[in-house]
């Protein structure tokens, strides 16, 4: 039998919102990719993929999105900190030590404190358990660049985990774990596909795919896979609903619907590679 992945990208809490409202959308169409062997999530998509993995019914995710975001902080992720970003990383070949820039960046920034932050994510997950499904949050190390990560084996506390994968350097602090501080998955690669690899189907729900190395390339670790893969961004429609600011909570009920429109779009070709049998 055919092994399936679902890899699900980062991009804010617009991000979070499209992503839940395309799952809702699929599912509702016949294309239900909330059984798949494994889940894997940077940043907004680790959000996602730890209530996907870990049970939570769709349409209750979905109308989630639609409610008044009370538990959320507003931030703004605007051209001047991602311009940050990219002198932090530019000239540099080797790509851990460009992270680590950016890292350094991140630990020296004035965010709001750690805890408010965490309790943000406790809210959006619901839970704190690591699913019994394999699921994989991905991580950047602040201090060294690493790229980290996460499953149920390491003893890692949910919560913590996807916080890590969330700590988008320079707006959110660098999230603690044990003597270690982390920082945003997505600051290696804002998709991770290449860790699908080894499995036959794959889907990938990218609300950002820009980059700032090769590794991050999503093309690249597409073609590396080996796999069938529907690779799903969001169309000009969703991209309109999300706005400038893609942490904008006042955002997601627009980037939700239009996610669940998107999906009517997509779900022929998704069901297809997802459902035929091998």
């Amino acid at each position: 039998m055919a092994k399936r992945a679902l890899v699900l990208g980062g991009g804010g809490v617009t991000g979070v919102a499209w992503e839940i409202g395309m799952l809702t959308g699929l599912a509702e169409a016949g294309a239900d990719l909330t059984d798949a062997d494994i889940v894997i999530g940077t940043s907004a998509g680790s959000v996602v993929g730890a209530m996907v993995a870990g049970g939570l019914d769709l349409p209750s995710m979905f109308a989630g999105q639609l409610a008044p975001p009370t538990a959320e902080i507003p931030a703004r992720l605007g051209v001047t900190m991602v311009l940050r970003w990219a002198w932090a990383a530019a000239g540099r070949r080797d790509e851990q030590r460009a992270r680590a820039r950016i890292g350094a960046m991140a630990l020296a920034a004035r965010t709001v404190p750690e805890g408010d932050r965490r309790a943000v994510i406790a809210a959006r997950l619901r839970h704190g358990d690591w699913p019994d499904r394999r699921l994989l949050v991905t991580a950047v190390d602040a201090r060294t660049g690493e790229f980290v990560v996460f499953d149920r084996e390491q003893g890692v506390d949910l919560v913590d985990a996807v916080g890590a994968s969330c700590a988008v350097p320079g707006v959110w602090p660098p999230v603690t774990i044990g003597d270690r501080r982390y920082v945003d998955g997505g600051v290696r690669s804002p998709v991770n596909a290449d860790l699908a690899a080894g499995y036959d189907r794959v889907v990938i729900l990218a609300p950002v795919t820009a980059n700032f190395g090769p590794t991050g390339n999503i093309r690249r670790q597409i073609a590396g896979l080996g796999a069938d893969v529907a690779l799903i961004r969001p169309d000009k429609a969703a991209r309109r609903a999300f706005g400038r600011n893609v942490l904008d909570p006042a955002r997601r009920g627009a980037a939700a619907r239009a996610g669940h429109t998107q999906a009517r779009q997509e779900s022929a070709r998704v069901a297809e590679l997802w459902t035929v049998p091998a």
